[in-house]
């Protein structure tokens, strides 16, 4: 099996995917590329809290020659999604674009591709080879194996002219479908994987499939970018992300909330607090445990193990910093005084 740090590298710009134990995470607009000032102010959203390669969806020229006034107002590497035309994918090299995604599904033309090709390759743009299980060509039955071997026919081409800054998907909207191709993939292929379950639904289902399945691919080795698919604003494809790689231990400067479910035994007006504190901590690049506990069970010992913590009392909370007990705070006092405690860490 080919794991991440034996991927062959490949690098958008500066940013470097495939051949370290580092994930790159990623995220997509869902603005009309051809609406410059709506595109670049999500990106800079995007790159604000995170991400760190931001696809576009290019549906026609008019998107495709966006791309470069897009460029002049961003700073991250920005992806062209490519389907059914590849003149777009032309157009989208000609406007400066950075990454390519082609979709083997429906783009079939081997005279258009082999032209894509060269371009990349003159120009040092890699390209995507994006499998979906909803979109394969038909002449493939529906499996694991023929998300592979649609892969393979493609890289058939890019190969032949001796191309090889390539990426590789295989998503699926069923999280072990995604689980079993993967693995297929690790063992085909050198190239660099990009992890995703497409069309997860809404946040919490889209939550769970994707820790399900990038969970049990990242643990293994396998996967060198991620794009969290979600119905609903793309930062919070950005922040699950962040927190799935935080898991797997493959990413340290993220917050971790520990709180409890709150029970009978509760005499503090908790979970406020702790949504609260949940959203300010999206905002911090920091490795830091911060734990808001319920009760004199587990509560202490919980706060007094994270750098920062409260443990309820009537009313009020405990405060430990380092497990040491600071001091008591009143109920209307706890969000601020946890939020000074944070930024002195």
């Amino acid at each position: 099996m080919t794991i991440r740090t034996n991927t062959r590298p490949i690098k958008i710009k500066s940013l470097q995917i495939g051949g370290q134990n580092r994930v790159v995470i990623q995220s997509m607009t869902n603005t009309k590329t051809k609406d410059v000032a709506a595109t670049v102010k999500q990106i800079k959203e995007l790159e604000n809290n995170g991400c760190e390669l931001v696809r576009m969806a290019i549906l026609d020229l008019e998107d495709a020659k966006a791309i470069s006034a897009i460029k002049k107002e961003v700073n991250i590497p920005l992806v062209g999604d490519i389907h059914f035309n590849p003149d777009f994918a032309i157009a989208a090299i000609n406007n400066g674009i950075d990454k390519i995604r082609l979709n083997p599904g429906n783009i079939e033309n081997e005279d258009k591709i082999k032209e894509i090709v060269y371009l990349c390759k003159e120009r040092n743009i890699p390209i995507r080879i994006g499998i979906n299980g909803g979109s394969l060509n038909k002449k493939y039955k529906h499996s694991e194996e023929a998300m592979i071997d649609s892969a393979k026919d493609h890289l058939r081409i890019l190969e032949a002219l001796d191309f090889h800054d390539i990426c590789l998907s295989f998503k699926s909207s069923d999280p072990i479908e995604c689980i079993n191709a993967y693995k297929l993939a690790s063992k085909e292929f050198i190239y660099p994987l990009h992890l995703g379950v497409t069309e997860a639904g809404t946040l919490i289902d889209s939550s769970i499939k994707s820790s399900l399945a990038l969970g049990n691919l990242l643990l293994d080795g396998i996967g060198d970018t991620i794009r969290i698919s979600i119905s609903d604003d793309p930062v919070k494809e950005v922040i699950i992300a962040k927190k799935i790689l935080r898991a797997c231990k493959l990413k340290d400067d993220v917050p971790n909330l520990i709180s409890c479910p709150t029970c009978g035994r509760i005499q503090y007006d908790m979970l406020p607090i702790a949504e609260e504190i949940e959203k300010y901590l999206e905002t911090i690049n920091k490795k830091i445990d911060v734990a808001i506990m319920g009760c004199p069970v587990n509560g202490p010992q919980e706060a007094s193990r994270a750098d920062i913590g409260v443990a309820g009392g009537k009313d009020c909370a405990i405060l430990f910093k380092k497990g040491k007990i600071i001091k008591t705070i009143p109920q209307n006092d706890i969000v601020s005084t946890l939020k000074e405690e944070i930024e002195k860490i």
